[in-house]
C-alpha cells in the first residue's frame, strides 16, 4: 500500500501598489487599530499620511503588519519587542542576500 503526503502551502499576493486605510489593515491582520496606531508610533510601521485617517498602508506594510501580530499574538511581545524582532529579522534577511551575491 503507497501513502501519499499531501502539503497545503498559504500565502498571499499583494502588490505593492495597493494602500490600505488602518481600517483594512486592522481587518487583514486581526490586530485592533490601537495596536496598528501603536506600531507606527515604534517605526514597526510606516504609512503614508498625516493622520490615523490619511494613513495609507503599502502592501509591504501589510506583511510586515502581519508578521508583528503573530509576534504580538504567539510570542506575546509587547511593542518595543516586535520594533527590535523584526529590526533583527530584516538584519538576518540583509545578511542573507548579501551573502547570496557574494557566493
Amino acid at each position: 500500500m503507497t501513502q501519499t503526503q499531501i502539503t497545503w502551502i498559504e500565502g498571499t499576493i499583494v502588490e505593492d501598489e495597493v494602500h490600505m486605510s488602518i481600517v483594512e489593515i486592522s481587518q487583514a491582520t486581526r490586530a485592533p487599530e490601537e495596536l496598528i496606531m501603536s506600531w507606527v508610533s515604534e517605526g514597526v510601521l510606516s504609512p503614508a499620511g498625516s493622520s490615523p485617517e490619511d494613513w495609507r498602508f503599502s502592501g509591504d506594510s501589510l506583511k510586515r503588519a502581519k508578521t508583528a501580530a503573530h509576534l504580538t499574538h504567539d510570542l506575546e511581545l509587547n511593542t518595543p519587542g516586535v520594533a527590535l524582532a523584526l529590526d533583527l529579522l530584516d538584519e538576518i534577511t540583509r545578511l542573507r542576500n548579501q551573502l547570496l551575491r557574494q557566493n
